[in-house]
């Protein structure tokens, strides 16, 4: 039976990418979703890869949706916390909805996704988690202190967490993407994305697969003395200490 994968927010953009990456090493994936139904559709037709719909920032969500993945794909192995939202704004405009969304969806869903899935690799005494943070979680960035302090906070969980699982064989690390090549990016003005790139030392912005392949090493059997870890995959944009 293949190993089962579990990626929040898989359907677009970086997660998009991971499921791909994952499903062609051989693991059985699922992918959740939240709003939009035309994109799961989409993802769904190419890849094949099982979709499901629900609020990632929801507790009772998270574990109906685990169990129903469970029932019809088998124990949850490896779970990726991607999914995540913005709502950019300077923080003396910024509201306190701004606030509370972002980090709910992007913060809180680190508990609510895995709180559902931890028990079960307790029991099997083995699974990988793998959070999705962000460079501007390490580094800050201005019109982003909701999406920074959330994505920071996603670095400590992941240290926190590891040292409480290792020894039941469970692993848990983090991975803080740069700027990549997605619709996101893509939507910006030219002059803003130009003004990214060339901030970029390598010249130019990640590939999705780029982040993905670094998500499927961790996935992997390769990586069972890697944990608490944070892997940057940023083009040197920034260079975190240590």
């Amino acid at each position: 039976m293949a190993v089962v994968a579990l990626v929040s927010g898989g359907t677009r953009g970086i997660g998009s990418a991971i499921c791909r990456a994952l499903k062609n090493d051989g693991y059985a994936v699922a992918a959740t979703y939240h709003g939009n139904e035309e994109a799961a559709g989409r993802f769904t037709r190419d890849t094949q890869i099982p979709v499901f719909r629900w609020d990632v920032a929801d507790e009772t969500s998270c574990y109906q949706g685990i169990a129903r993945v469970e029932q019809q794909i088998g124990p949850v192995s490896i779970l990726v916390n991607n999914a995540g939202i913005t709502r950019d704004s300077m923080f003396h405009k910024m509201d306190l909805a701004q606030w509370r969304a972002v980090l709910a969806t992007n913060l809180d869903s680190m508990f609510t996704m895995t709180r559902a899935v931890i028990e079960g690799m307790r029991e099997r005494r083995s699974g990988r988690i793998i959070n999705i943070s962000s460079i501007n979680g390490q580094k800050g960035q201005s019109g982003q202190v909701n999406y920074s302090a959330a994505k920071a906070g996603v670095i400590g969980f992941t240290k926190a967490l590891a040292r409480e699982t290792a020894a039941r064989g469970i692993t848990v690390n983090a991975v803080c993407p740069g700027y990549a090549d997605t619709e996101m990016v893509a939507a910006v003005p030219e002059a803003v994305r130009a003004a990214i790139i060339a901030e970029i030392p390598v010249g130019r912005l990640a590939d999705p697969d780029e982040i993905a392949q670094t998500v499927t090493y961790l996935a992997s059997p390769r990586a069972a003395f890697c944990t608490g870890s944070v892997l940057t995959v940023n083009g040197g944009q920034y260079i975190a200490n240590g």
